[in-house]
Protein backbone atom coordinates (compact mmCIF):
# COMPACT_ATOMS: atom_id res chain seq x y z
CA UNK A 1 0.00 0.00 0.00
CA UNK A 2 1.48 3.39 -1.12
CA UNK A 3 1.44 6.43 2.03
CA UNK A 4 -1.10 8.26 2.61
CA UNK A 5 0.32 11.94 1.42
CA UNK A 6 -1.25 15.09 2.05
CA UNK A 7 -2.96 17.27 -0.10
CA UNK A 8 -0.44 18.95 -2.47
CA UNK A 9 -2.25 22.14 -2.75
CA UNK A 10 -2.05 22.21 1.51
CA UNK A 11 1.82 22.65 1.38
CA UNK A 12 2.40 26.44 2.13
CA UNK A 13 0.46 25.76 5.53
CA UNK A 14 2.10 24.67 8.54
CA UNK A 15 1.26 21.81 10.12
CA UNK A 16 0.97 20.57 13.64
CA UNK A 17 2.16 16.84 13.62
CA UNK A 18 0.03 14.68 16.17
CA UNK A 19 -2.73 14.47 18.11
CA UNK A 20 -2.67 12.01 21.00
CA UNK A 21 -5.82 10.25 22.83
CA UNK A 22 -6.36 7.92 25.77
CA UNK A 23 -8.91 6.13 27.92
CA UNK A 24 -9.15 4.18 30.84
CA UNK A 25 -12.20 2.34 32.59
CA UNK A 26 -14.44 2.36 29.94
CA UNK A 27 -16.02 -0.34 27.40
CA UNK A 28 -15.24 -0.64 24.28
CA UNK A 29 -12.09 1.85 24.50
CA UNK A 30 -10.81 1.47 20.92
CA UNK A 31 -14.14 2.91 19.94
CA UNK A 32 -13.79 6.17 22.35
CA UNK A 33 -10.26 6.48 21.04
CA UNK A 34 -11.72 6.37 17.44
CA UNK A 35 -14.01 9.10 18.43
CA UNK A 36 -11.59 11.23 20.01
CA UNK A 37 -8.44 10.94 16.89
CA UNK A 38 -11.42 11.54 14.84
CA UNK A 39 -11.41 15.13 16.52
CA UNK A 40 -8.13 15.76 16.24
CA UNK A 41 -7.48 14.68 12.63
CA UNK A 42 -6.68 18.32 11.86
CA UNK A 43 -4.18 18.04 14.15
CA UNK A 44 -2.63 14.69 11.62
CA UNK A 45 -3.95 13.40 8.61
CA UNK A 46 -1.38 11.33 7.39
CA UNK A 47 -1.83 8.12 9.54
CA UNK A 48 -3.21 6.92 12.34
CA UNK A 49 -2.60 4.41 15.28
CA UNK A 50 -4.54 2.63 18.41
CA UNK A 51 -3.29 -0.23 21.01
CA UNK A 52 -5.67 -1.70 23.75
CA UNK A 53 -4.90 -3.97 26.00
CA UNK A 54 -7.45 -6.87 27.62
CA UNK A 55 -6.57 -9.38 29.69
CA UNK A 56 -7.06 -12.39 27.60
CA UNK A 57 -6.08 -11.08 24.36
CA UNK A 58 -3.20 -9.02 25.72
CA UNK A 59 -1.99 -5.96 23.97
CA UNK A 60 -3.68 -5.37 20.64
CA UNK A 61 -2.85 -2.66 18.35
CA UNK A 62 -4.07 -1.30 14.84
CA UNK A 63 -1.97 1.00 12.56
CA UNK A 64 -3.38 2.73 9.19
CA UNK A 65 -2.44 4.70 6.65
CA UNK A 66 -5.02 7.54 6.15
CA UNK A 67 -8.02 9.38 7.92
CA UNK A 68 -9.53 7.91 11.28
CA UNK A 69 -13.09 7.04 9.57
CA UNK A 70 -11.35 5.16 6.85
CA UNK A 71 -10.01 2.62 8.89
CA UNK A 72 -11.01 2.69 12.59
CA UNK A 73 -14.72 2.58 12.22
CA UNK A 74 -14.70 -0.86 10.68
CA UNK A 75 -16.11 -3.71 12.47
CA UNK A 76 -13.19 -5.99 11.16
CA UNK A 77 -10.79 -3.32 12.51
CA UNK A 78 -12.61 -2.81 15.45
CA UNK A 79 -13.12 -6.12 16.36
CA UNK A 80 -9.06 -6.83 16.83
CA UNK A 81 -8.97 -3.86 19.75
CA UNK A 82 -10.65 -5.07 22.57
CA UNK A 83 -10.00 -3.88 26.31
CA UNK A 84 -10.77 -0.66 28.75
CA UNK A 85 -7.72 0.92 28.28
CA UNK A 86 -6.55 2.91 25.19
CA UNK A 87 -4.96 5.05 23.56
CA UNK A 88 -4.07 6.45 19.56
CA UNK A 89 -2.19 8.92 17.80
CA UNK A 90 -2.82 10.69 14.81
CA UNK A 91 0.48 12.15 12.64
CA UNK A 92 2.15 14.37 9.92
CA UNK A 93 5.97 13.28 9.76
CA UNK A 94 8.27 15.08 12.05
CA UNK A 95 11.62 13.53 12.14
CA UNK A 96 11.82 10.79 10.68
CA UNK A 97 10.91 10.15 6.73
CA UNK A 98 8.97 13.32 5.46
CA UNK A 99 5.79 12.52 3.05
CA UNK A 100 6.57 9.03 2.61
CA UNK A 101 5.91 7.34 5.83
CA UNK A 102 6.46 3.81 6.51
CA UNK A 103 3.84 2.17 8.58
CA UNK A 104 6.70 1.51 11.00
CA UNK A 105 6.55 5.11 12.21
CA UNK A 106 3.32 5.45 12.44
CA UNK A 107 2.65 5.44 16.79
CA UNK A 108 1.77 4.44 18.86
CA UNK A 109 5.41 2.94 19.69
CA UNK A 110 5.34 -0.59 22.18
CA UNK A 111 7.84 -2.31 24.21
CA UNK A 112 7.92 -5.06 26.56
CA UNK A 113 9.48 -4.78 29.40
CA UNK A 114 10.39 -6.95 32.26
CA UNK A 115 7.19 -6.08 34.58
CA UNK A 116 4.92 -5.79 31.49
CA UNK A 117 4.10 -4.24 28.65
CA UNK A 118 4.09 -0.20 27.97
CA UNK A 119 2.39 1.54 24.44
CA UNK A 120 3.14 5.63 23.80
CA UNK A 121 2.05 8.41 21.87
CA UNK A 122 4.01 11.05 21.34
CA UNK A 123 3.12 14.56 20.10
CA UNK A 124 5.67 17.21 19.99
CA UNK A 125 9.88 16.60 18.68
CA UNK A 126 12.45 15.55 21.02
CA UNK A 127 15.57 18.09 19.73
CA UNK A 128 18.00 15.91 21.02
CA UNK A 129 17.01 12.69 19.26
CA UNK A 130 20.05 12.79 17.30
CA UNK A 131 22.43 12.36 19.87
CA UNK A 132 19.88 10.12 22.09
CA UNK A 133 19.80 7.69 19.08
CA UNK A 134 23.29 7.63 18.46
CA UNK A 135 24.13 6.91 21.94
CA UNK A 136 21.46 4.28 21.93
CA UNK A 137 22.59 2.36 18.97
CA UNK A 138 25.85 2.35 19.83
CA UNK A 139 24.74 0.48 23.29
CA UNK A 140 23.44 -2.08 21.20
CA UNK A 141 19.43 -0.57 21.12
CA UNK A 142 17.75 -1.78 17.46
CA UNK A 143 15.78 1.00 16.35
CA UNK A 144 12.33 -0.42 14.68
CA UNK A 145 11.21 2.99 13.10
CA UNK A 146 13.00 6.68 12.24
CA UNK A 147 11.38 8.67 14.98
CA UNK A 148 12.58 10.32 17.39
CA UNK A 149 9.88 9.31 19.69
CA UNK A 150 11.25 5.82 19.74
CA UNK A 151 14.20 7.02 21.10
CA UNK A 152 12.03 6.95 24.97
CA UNK A 153 10.56 3.60 24.50
CA UNK A 154 14.53 2.68 24.62
CA UNK A 155 15.68 4.87 27.29
CA UNK A 156 12.59 3.33 29.25
CA UNK A 157 13.94 -0.10 28.48
CA UNK A 158 17.59 0.92 29.55
CA UNK A 159 16.25 2.55 32.68
CA UNK A 160 16.49 0.08 36.49
CA UNK A 161 13.70 1.76 37.41
CA UNK A 162 10.86 -0.01 39.47
CA UNK A 163 7.62 0.11 37.88
CA UNK A 164 6.99 1.53 34.02
CA UNK A 165 6.16 4.97 35.10
CA UNK A 166 9.20 5.51 37.36
CA UNK A 167 10.98 4.35 34.09
CA UNK A 168 9.74 6.62 31.98
CA UNK A 169 10.02 9.56 34.10
CA UNK A 170 13.68 8.44 34.20
CA UNK A 171 13.32 8.80 30.70
CA UNK A 172 11.97 11.82 29.71
CA UNK A 173 14.68 13.83 32.36
CA UNK A 174 17.26 12.78 29.54
CA UNK A 175 14.81 14.10 26.75
CA UNK A 176 15.13 17.85 25.61
CA UNK A 177 12.56 19.20 23.36
CA UNK A 178 8.92 19.32 23.88
CA UNK A 179 6.52 16.27 24.47
CA UNK A 180 3.08 15.60 25.30
CA UNK A 181 2.83 12.05 25.98
CA UNK A 182 0.01 9.37 26.33
CA UNK A 183 1.17 6.31 27.55
CA UNK A 184 -0.49 3.43 28.90
CA UNK A 185 -0.02 -0.51 30.74
CA UNK A 186 -1.78 -3.07 31.21
CA UNK A 187 -3.73 -1.46 34.17
CA UNK A 188 -2.57 2.48 34.02
CA UNK A 189 -3.17 5.65 31.62
CA UNK A 190 -0.62 8.18 32.24
CA UNK A 191 -0.08 11.69 30.42
CA UNK A 192 3.53 14.01 30.84
CA UNK A 193 3.96 17.23 29.31
CA UNK A 194 7.32 18.99 29.26
CA UNK A 195 8.59 21.13 31.48
CA UNK A 196 7.48 24.14 29.00
CA UNK A 197 4.49 23.03 28.44
CA UNK A 198 4.70 23.64 24.67
CA UNK A 199 2.03 21.57 23.59
CA UNK A 200 -1.11 20.91 25.02
CA UNK A 201 -2.40 17.85 27.04
CA UNK A 202 -6.21 17.75 29.17
CA UNK A 203 -7.56 15.83 31.30
CA UNK A 204 -11.43 14.58 31.04
CA UNK A 205 -13.77 12.18 32.69
CA UNK A 206 -16.68 10.35 31.67
CA UNK A 207 -18.53 8.29 34.17
CA UNK A 208 -16.21 6.15 36.15
CA UNK A 209 -13.78 6.34 33.51
CA UNK A 210 -10.97 9.18 32.17
CA UNK A 211 -9.68 10.79 29.18
CA UNK A 212 -6.79 12.34 28.43
CA UNK A 213 -6.43 14.69 25.31
CA UNK A 214 -4.46 16.63 23.08
CA UNK A 215 -7.52 19.08 22.88
CA UNK A 216 -10.96 19.87 24.49
CA UNK A 217 -12.78 19.52 21.08
CA UNK A 218 -12.04 15.41 21.44
CA UNK A 219 -13.50 15.36 24.92
CA UNK A 220 -16.60 16.75 23.69
CA UNK A 221 -17.14 14.16 21.03
CA UNK A 222 -16.93 11.47 23.41
CA UNK A 223 -18.97 13.35 25.98
CA UNK A 224 -16.60 13.53 28.92
CA UNK A 225 -16.43 16.25 31.29
CA UNK A 226 -13.54 18.86 30.65
CA UNK A 227 -11.43 18.63 34.11
CA UNK A 228 -8.46 20.56 33.61
CA UNK A 229 -5.33 21.22 31.65
CA UNK A 230 -2.29 18.85 32.81
CA UNK A 231 0.24 21.23 34.29
CA UNK A 232 3.71 21.93 32.19
CA UNK A 233 6.29 19.21 33.91
CA UNK A 234 3.06 17.59 35.13
CA UNK A 235 2.83 13.79 35.13
CA UNK A 236 0.04 11.83 35.60
CA UNK A 237 -0.84 8.26 36.63
CA UNK A 238 -4.73 6.91 36.02
CA UNK A 239 -5.77 3.71 37.33
CA UNK A 240 -9.16 2.28 37.96
CA UNK A 241 -8.76 1.49 41.70
CA UNK A 242 -6.33 4.43 42.29
CA UNK A 243 -7.83 7.24 40.19
CA UNK A 244 -5.24 10.20 39.40
CA UNK A 245 -1.96 10.82 41.13
CA UNK A 246 0.13 13.63 39.91
CA UNK A 247 3.58 14.50 40.49
CA UNK A 248 6.57 16.82 39.48
CA UNK A 249 9.43 14.82 38.15
CA UNK A 250 11.02 18.03 36.51
CA UNK A 251 12.32 21.16 37.62
CA UNK A 252 9.87 23.81 37.42
CA UNK A 253 10.44 26.18 35.06
CA UNK A 254 8.13 28.97 33.70
CA UNK A 255 5.96 27.65 31.24
CA UNK A 256 5.97 28.29 27.57
CA UNK A 257 3.15 27.10 25.80
CA UNK A 258 3.17 27.41 22.10
CA UNK A 259 1.20 30.13 20.58
CA UNK A 260 0.71 29.06 17.32
CA UNK A 261 -1.80 26.54 18.72
CA UNK A 262 -3.80 29.66 19.30
CA UNK A 263 -3.25 30.90 16.15
CA UNK A 264 -3.82 27.89 13.95
CA UNK A 265 -3.34 24.44 14.95
CA UNK A 266 -5.98 23.78 17.72
CA UNK A 267 -9.96 23.99 16.48
CA UNK A 268 -11.36 27.31 17.14
CA UNK A 269 -14.26 24.72 19.37
CA UNK A 270 -10.97 23.96 21.85
CA UNK A 271 -10.57 26.07 24.96
CA UNK A 272 -6.52 26.27 25.59
CA UNK A 273 -4.96 27.57 28.77
CA UNK A 274 -8.44 28.67 29.80
CA UNK A 275 -9.43 30.86 26.74
CA UNK A 276 -11.85 30.08 23.74
CA UNK A 277 -9.25 29.43 21.08
CA UNK A 278 -12.54 30.92 18.58
CA UNK A 279 -12.22 34.12 20.92
CA UNK A 280 -8.47 34.27 20.95
CA UNK A 281 -8.61 34.70 16.62
CA UNK A 282 -11.53 36.96 16.41
CA UNK A 283 -9.66 39.29 18.88
CA UNK A 284 -6.62 38.84 16.40
CA UNK A 285 -8.64 40.75 13.92
CA UNK A 286 -9.87 43.00 16.39
CA UNK A 287 -5.95 43.47 16.53
CA UNK A 288 -5.31 43.82 13.12
CA UNK A 289 -8.04 46.42 11.89
CA UNK A 290 -6.57 48.67 14.77
CA UNK A 291 -2.95 47.84 13.78
CA UNK A 292 -3.77 48.34 10.23
CA UNK A 293 -7.14 49.75 9.04
CA UNK A 294 -7.77 50.39 5.24
CA UNK A 295 -10.38 51.49 3.24
CA UNK A 296 -12.25 48.52 1.94
CA UNK A 297 -15.88 47.23 0.67
CA UNK A 298 -15.57 43.37 1.47
CA UNK A 299 -13.79 41.93 4.68
CA UNK A 300 -13.60 38.13 3.05
CA UNK A 301 -11.85 35.34 5.15
CA UNK A 302 -9.40 32.67 3.53
CA UNK A 303 -11.45 29.44 5.00
CA UNK A 304 -11.52 28.06 6.92
CA UNK A 305 -8.41 28.78 9.39
CA UNK A 306 -8.73 32.59 8.64
CA UNK A 307 -12.40 32.95 9.12
CA UNK A 308 -12.51 34.01 13.39
CA UNK A 309 -9.84 36.82 12.36
CA UNK A 310 -12.06 37.85 9.47
CA UNK A 311 -15.02 38.22 11.76
CA UNK A 312 -13.45 40.36 14.48
CA UNK A 313 -11.47 42.67 11.73
CA UNK A 314 -15.07 43.29 10.31
CA UNK A 315 -16.42 43.72 14.12
CA UNK A 316 -13.72 46.61 14.61
CA UNK A 317 -13.50 48.01 11.25
CA UNK A 318 -17.32 47.88 10.31
CA UNK A 319 -16.61 46.76 6.70
CA UNK A 320 -19.29 44.10 5.74
CA UNK A 321 -18.28 40.58 6.69
CA UNK A 322 -18.74 38.15 3.19
CA UNK A 323 -17.83 34.57 2.16
CA UNK A 324 -15.79 35.80 -0.95
CA UNK A 325 -14.07 32.63 -1.31
CA UNK A 326 -15.74 29.23 -0.81
CA UNK A 327 -14.32 26.32 0.15
CA UNK A 328 -15.14 22.80 -1.57
CA UNK A 329 -15.47 20.84 1.89
CA UNK A 330 -15.25 17.48 -0.29
CA UNK A 331 -11.96 18.36 -1.77
CA UNK A 332 -10.61 16.81 1.00
CA UNK A 333 -6.80 15.27 0.70
CA UNK A 334 -7.35 12.62 -1.89
CA UNK A 335 -5.12 13.14 -4.13
CA UNK A 336 -1.59 10.84 -4.70
CA UNK A 337 -0.43 11.59 -8.02
CA UNK A 338 -2.23 14.40 -9.55
CA UNK A 339 -1.47 15.03 -13.28
CA UNK A 340 0.32 18.07 -14.42
CA UNK A 341 -2.44 19.72 -15.52
CA UNK A 342 -4.28 18.87 -12.46
CA UNK A 343 -1.77 20.51 -10.75
CA UNK A 344 -1.61 23.43 -12.45
CA UNK A 345 -5.48 24.09 -11.16
CA UNK A 346 -3.86 25.14 -8.41
CA UNK A 347 -6.27 26.16 -5.45
CA UNK A 348 -9.32 26.32 -7.97
CA UNK A 349 -9.63 22.64 -6.76
CA UNK A 350 -10.12 23.62 -3.04
CA UNK A 351 -11.09 27.30 -3.14
CA UNK A 352 -13.42 29.07 -5.53
CA UNK A 353 -14.34 33.01 -5.36
CA UNK A 354 -17.86 34.06 -5.25
CA UNK A 355 -17.67 35.87 -8.48
CA UNK A 356 -21.39 38.26 -8.08
CA UNK A 357 -20.07 39.01 -4.84
CA UNK A 358 -16.44 40.28 -5.54
CA UNK A 359 -16.54 42.01 -8.63
CA UNK A 360 -15.72 45.75 -8.28
CA UNK A 361 -15.02 45.91 -5.02
CA UNK A 362 -12.23 46.08 -2.97
CA UNK A 363 -11.42 43.44 -0.89
CA UNK A 364 -9.56 42.73 2.33
CA UNK A 365 -8.30 39.26 2.86
CA UNK A 366 -7.78 37.62 6.26
CA UNK A 367 -5.52 34.98 6.61
CA UNK A 368 -4.12 33.01 9.43
CA UNK A 369 0.11 32.88 8.34
CA UNK A 370 2.02 33.42 5.18
CA UNK A 371 4.72 30.80 4.92
CA UNK A 372 6.16 30.67 1.22
CA UNK A 373 3.80 32.87 0.29
CA UNK A 374 2.79 30.70 -2.78
CA UNK A 375 -0.79 29.92 -1.89
CA UNK A 376 -1.41 33.90 -1.34
CA UNK A 377 -0.06 34.19 -4.65
CA UNK A 378 -2.59 32.29 -6.55
CA UNK A 379 -5.45 33.40 -4.48
CA UNK A 380 -4.84 37.01 -4.92
CA UNK A 381 -4.96 35.99 -9.02
CA UNK A 382 -8.56 34.44 -8.11
CA UNK A 383 -9.72 37.33 -7.12
CA UNK A 384 -8.32 39.41 -9.56
CA UNK A 385 -9.82 37.53 -12.28
CA UNK A 386 -12.95 38.11 -10.53
CA UNK A 387 -12.78 41.11 -10.96
CA UNK A 388 -11.71 42.73 -7.52
CA UNK A 389 -10.93 45.95 -7.97
CA UNK A 390 -8.23 46.27 -4.62
CA UNK A 391 -6.81 42.73 -2.78
CA UNK A 392 -5.54 43.62 0.80
CA UNK A 393 -4.12 41.37 2.76
CA UNK A 394 -4.32 41.23 6.43
CA UNK A 395 -2.21 38.05 8.26
CA UNK A 396 -3.40 37.06 11.97
CA UNK A 397 0.19 35.98 12.73
CA UNK A 398 3.54 38.12 12.67
CA UNK A 399 6.01 36.98 9.80
CA UNK A 400 6.90 33.36 10.20
CA UNK A 401 10.60 33.92 9.58
CA UNK A 402 12.23 31.31 11.85
CA UNK A 403 11.49 27.67 11.82
CA UNK A 404 10.03 25.54 14.62
CA UNK A 405 11.73 23.01 16.28
CA UNK A 406 9.32 20.98 18.46
CA UNK A 407 6.79 19.62 16.28
CA UNK A 408 5.55 21.38 13.45
CA UNK A 409 6.47 20.40 9.83
CA UNK A 410 7.87 23.65 9.17
CA UNK A 411 10.39 24.82 5.56
CA UNK A 412 14.24 25.14 6.27
CA UNK A 413 14.59 29.12 6.94
CA UNK A 414 15.72 29.86 3.43
CA UNK A 415 12.33 28.86 2.25
CA UNK A 416 10.13 31.33 4.42
CA UNK A 417 9.33 34.01 2.84
CA UNK A 418 9.53 36.48 5.69
CA UNK A 419 13.06 35.53 6.32
CA UNK A 420 13.81 36.95 2.55
CA UNK A 421 12.22 39.75 2.49
CA UNK A 422 10.79 42.63 4.14
CA UNK A 423 6.93 42.96 4.33
CA UNK A 424 6.94 45.58 0.92
CA UNK A 425 9.02 43.17 -0.66
CA UNK A 426 6.44 40.69 0.45
CA UNK A 427 3.71 43.17 -0.88
CA UNK A 428 5.03 43.38 -3.55
CA UNK A 429 6.31 39.67 -4.73
CA UNK A 430 2.47 38.53 -4.20
CA UNK A 431 1.32 41.23 -5.87
CA UNK A 432 -1.30 43.47 -3.67
CA UNK A 433 -2.50 46.90 -2.81
CA UNK A 434 -1.14 45.83 0.56
CA UNK A 435 0.00 43.63 2.86
CA UNK A 436 -0.14 43.89 6.99
CA UNK A 437 0.64 41.35 9.63
CA UNK A 438 -0.38 41.72 13.55
CA UNK A 439 2.40 42.47 15.56
CA UNK A 440 3.72 40.33 18.01
CA UNK A 441 2.62 42.67 20.79
CA UNK A 442 -1.12 42.39 19.05
CA UNK A 443 -0.93 38.71 19.14
CA UNK A 444 -0.28 38.53 22.86
CA UNK A 445 -2.94 41.27 23.89
CA UNK A 446 -5.49 38.87 21.68
CA UNK A 447 -4.13 35.77 23.59
CA UNK A 448 -5.11 37.78 27.24
CA UNK A 449 -1.39 39.34 27.71
CA UNK A 450 -2.79 42.76 28.19
CA UNK A 451 0.49 44.27 28.07
CA UNK A 452 1.31 42.96 25.18
CA UNK A 453 4.95 40.82 24.97
CA UNK A 454 7.33 40.30 27.55
CA UNK A 455 10.44 40.93 26.26
CA UNK A 456 12.30 39.28 29.52
CA UNK A 457 9.61 36.91 30.06
CA UNK A 458 7.63 35.88 27.52
CA UNK A 459 4.74 34.17 27.99
CA UNK A 460 4.73 31.82 25.11
CA UNK A 461 6.90 30.27 22.75
CA UNK A 462 6.92 32.33 19.95
CA UNK A 463 10.39 31.33 18.09
CA UNK A 464 8.64 30.93 14.61
CA UNK A 465 8.28 34.97 15.17
CA UNK A 466 10.99 35.99 16.80
CA UNK A 467 13.33 33.39 16.55
CA UNK A 468 14.01 33.28 20.16
CA UNK A 469 14.23 29.76 21.15
CA UNK A 470 13.44 28.70 24.73
CA UNK A 471 15.08 24.90 24.01
CA UNK A 472 18.34 24.79 22.32
CA UNK A 473 17.50 22.18 19.01
CA UNK A 474 20.48 20.55 19.57
CA UNK A 475 20.52 18.57 16.88
CA UNK A 476 19.98 21.20 14.50
CA UNK A 477 22.70 23.34 15.87
CA UNK A 478 25.45 20.25 15.71
CA UNK A 479 24.15 20.42 11.64
CA UNK A 480 24.92 23.94 11.59
CA UNK A 481 21.57 25.73 12.07
CA UNK A 482 22.60 29.21 13.21
CA UNK A 483 20.58 30.75 15.82
CA UNK A 484 19.43 34.25 16.27
CA UNK A 485 21.97 36.31 17.83
CA UNK A 486 21.01 38.47 21.33
CA UNK A 487 20.43 41.65 20.95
Amino acid sequence: MRPFLAHPFDSDKLHEECGVFGVIGMADASSFVALGLHALQHRGQEAGGIVTYEAEAGFCSARRFGYVRDNFTKADVMSTLPGTIGIGHVRYSTAGSKGATAIRDVQPFFGEFSMGGSAIAHNGNITNATALRRELIERGSIFQSSSDSECIIHLMARSMGRNIPDRMEEALRKVEGAFSIVAMTRTKLMGVRDPLGVRPLVLGKLGDGWALSSETCALDIIGAEFIREIEPGEMIVISEKEGVQSHFPFRRVKSRGCIFEHVYFSRPDSILGGRSVYETRRQIGVELAKESPVDADLVCPVPDSGTPAAIGYSQESGIPYAMGIIRNQYMGRTFIEPTEQIRNMGVRLKLNVNRALIKGKRVILVDDSVVRGTTSRKIKDMILDAGAAEVHFRIASPPTAWPCFYGVDTPERSKLLAATMSEEEMRDWIGVDSLKFVSLDGLYRAAGAAKGRDTKSPQYCDACFSGEYPIAPSDMIEKGFEMKAAE
